[in-house]
């Protein structure tokens, strides 16, 4: 119909879905992984609109059926009931439009992807640490409140506490997704514990969220990686000083987009358990390479996208925690609030819902749905 130009969107939609749901029960299918993981991921998005498209289709329908019977009915009784139909269906109907126009963009396929988390200390030496130790804090209390599995993978501490750079990995539902707007330069504004003359300074904690790479996402010949074994430091009892737990592997790898061969190097000493630390090395290695084989994917991205939100620029400014006011700013949606203390807390949660409808705003109109 004319007057819902999104039903001829929605064609062949559900016919779609019925043919994936077919291929996903095929051994043959299953059989190729990386063939199964898409078609996997295709059947829920799809499953999703699949739903929405029933709804859309019967709020339309019900909106048709209540005009006629305004136009053909006399019954008072029937006219009421017609006319609060009509009424609820016309309610409903713009809201579902954009959900179904937001459903119909392509999503990143790296949002539904766990993801590792690098947070380093910047300018302003011992305090950047501290900062970047805070940071490391919000972030795992936040990912714990939403059920999310998170570790520390690799740290280096600093002199006077807190972090020169720390590592996360985080597991979860959608985790690269949410954590992505993370991605940039975090300035703190504050009085250091150092600080005789109580002047505030600011320093500055960079932080990267890197979707984490999927074994079949980059192909490493595990023959040639060479590994030692070392003893862990830091607390742990004399286990720790007695048994080779930590690992630390050597890569050659030739990056594909320069031509040039470099040498990767990576220690885990994460577990007191060696399989389970070179396990975690390995997903960190083909994060990295993942990470940098995509590189020009993730600047494509970035330039076509180029959402005052996402940009995909680590090294843009995007928040200040400013202690004495008590201010968080966030400067990309110009978003503020004074509730500094429960925000490092992990209460998060407001801003980045703020960030995700501000980048779909933006998608709809570049989308021009």
């Amino acid at each position: 119909m004319a007057e819902y130009p999104l039903l001829e969107r929605l064609d062949g939609i559900e016919q779609r879905f019925e043919e994936v749901s077919t291929l996903i029960t095929d051994p043959a299918v299953i059989a190729d992984m990386k063939r199964y993981v898409r078609l996997t991921k295709e059947y829920k998005d799809l499953e999703r609109l699949c739903k929405l498209t029933r709804q859309y289709r019967t709020l339309t329908e019900n909106i048709e059926e209540a005009r006629m019977l305004l136009a053909d009915e006399s019954d008072p009784e029937m006219r009421a009931m017609a006319r609060e139909q009509l009424d609820s269906a016309t309610e409903a109907l713009p809201a579902l439009e954009e959900d179904i126009k937001l459903q119909l963009i392509p999503a990143d396929p790296e949002d539904s992807k766990n993801a590792i988390v690098e947070i380093r200390g910047g300018t302003g030496g011992d305090e950047a640490a501290l900062f970047a130790g805070d940071l490391c804090k919000m972030y795992i209390k936040y990912c714990e409140s939403r059920g999310w599995n998170v570790a520390v993978t690799s740290a280096n501490e600093g002199a006077a506490g807190g972090f020169k750079e720390v590592v996360l990995s985080v597991t979860g539902e959608g985790v690269y997704g949410i954590l992505k707007y993370e991605s940039g330069v975090h300035r703190v504004q504050r009085v250091p514990a150092t600080e005789t003359q109580g002047r505030v300074h600011t320093s500055a904690a960079t932080v990267a969220v890197l979707p984490e790479a999927e074994e079949f996402d980059v192909e490493i010949n595990e023959g040639e990686i060479k590994w030692d074994t070392f003893r862990s430091g830091g607390a742990g009892g004399q286990n720790v000083n007695k048994v080779e737990s930590g690992v630390r592997l050597r890569y050659m790898w030739r990056n594909p987009n320069t031509g040039e061969t470099e040498e990767i190097l990576i220690e885990c000493t994460e577990t007191r358990d060696q399989p389970k630390n070179k396990e975690r090395a390995l997903s960190r290695l083909r994060t990295f390479i993942y990470d940098k084989e995509h590189q020009k994917y993730i600047d494509d991205i970035a330039s076509r996208r180029k959402t005052l939100v996402s940009t995909g620029d680590r090294s843009a400014k995007i928040r200040t925690y400013n202690y004495p006011q008590g201010r968080i700013t966030d400067h990309r949606i110009n978003y503020t609030v004074y509730n500094l203390p429960a925000f490092v807390g992990g209460d998060i949660q407001d801003l980045i819902d703020h960030l995700i409808i501000a980048e779909n705003a933006e998608k709809l109109k570049n989308a021009e749905l």
